[in-house]
């Protein structure tokens, strides 16, 4: 079955489902963003206004095109109202049981040529696709935090994605004006395969007293020439992700070298998850922010 996209529906309206859905409108698709809550999809269309808004100060997108972009943008209350979507990009919590129960109730609603992604950062493609009634058109969309601004998407097929679906989400996701690197299903893909490990070995390296959080990132940003250090970046996209980034990683390849350090995992149990709830590794309470140890 051959699908046209002209609607999209989107699921989670944190930073990464707001950024997609984001996307989506200014790149002229009809788009329905759903959470679970009223008051959650709300603060994510909010979110995409405010960050519409930027855009035209930088000179980035027109007025006009955000104004014709925000028409496109509708909330989904339910994911009943989002049967009439020609693609779903599921973008909630990087818990797999979550993801696989979002799709067992999404799959009776939507039309049978429908197509299903995840943005999943790390878990398996193959397995989600099985908890679906059509892992023929399941397939990961992988994109990149903050998505207005990061150039990059991954697309990874699963194990029983047809080159139809396959075909369609590239055609897709380059009317986005997105760079694609297609990545095999291999746990956390190809860019978090390098970038956590890199993250949990700088988080080893203030657990074993090595370096302060400060030394370390002004390490990393003044002699490896990074834009941000790896404890400042794991703040920015949540100690809790990372945290399950690592344990996909660890439990998928059955090796030692991608344990999570027990200092993230102190973290996490803290509630400390970075700037989203103002503390991790840094305190983002005051005016700038201070390392926590």
């Amino acid at each position: 079955m051959v699908v046209e996209i002209k609607k999209v529906g989107v699921i989670g309206a944190g930073q990464m489902g707001s950024g997609i859905a984001h996307v989506c409108a200014v790149a002229g698709y009809d788009v329905a963003l759903n959470d679970v809550s009223t008051e959650r999809v709300q603060s994510g269309l909010a979110s995409i206004n405010g960050n519409m808004a930027r855009q035209v100060s930088k000179g980035l997108i027109t007025e006009e095109q955000r104004s014709e972009a925000l028409s496109r943008l509708r909330g989904a209350d339910s994911i009943d109202q989002l049967s009439d979507v020609d693609l779903i990009i599921e973008s909630a919590v990087e818990n797999e049981q979550v993801k696989r129960k979002i799709f067992s109730q999404l799959c009776p609603l939507l039309k049978p040529e429908a197509i299903l992604a995840t943005n999943t950062s790390s878990i398996s493609i193959t397995r989600l696709a099985a908890s679906t009634d059509r892992p023929e058109r399941f397939i990961g969309i992988h994109f990149m935090n903050p998505v207005p601004l990061m150039e990059l998407v991954e697309l990874v097929r699963g194990i029983a994605t047809e080159d139809e679906t396959f075909e369609a989400s590239k055609a897709f996701t380059k009317t986005l004006g997105k760079t694609i690197a297609v990545a095999e299903d291999f746990p956390a893909f190809m860019v978090n395969r390098i970038l956590l490990p890199m993250i949990n070995e700088a988080i080893y390296t203030l657990y074993e007293g090595v370096g302060s959080v400060e030394a370390i990132d002004t390490a990393m940003k003044l002699g490896a020439n990074h834009p941000m250090g790896p404890l400042q970046l794991a703040d920015f996209i949540g100690l809790d992700t990372c945290l399950s980034i690592m344990q996909v990683l660890y439990e998928g390849l059955a090796d030692s070298k991608y344990r999570p350090c027990p200092l993230l995992v102190k973290y996490v149990e803290a509630g400390w998850l970075g700037r989203k709830t103002q503390r991790g590794f840094y305190d983002y309470r005051g005016e700038t922010p201070v390392p926590t140890r």
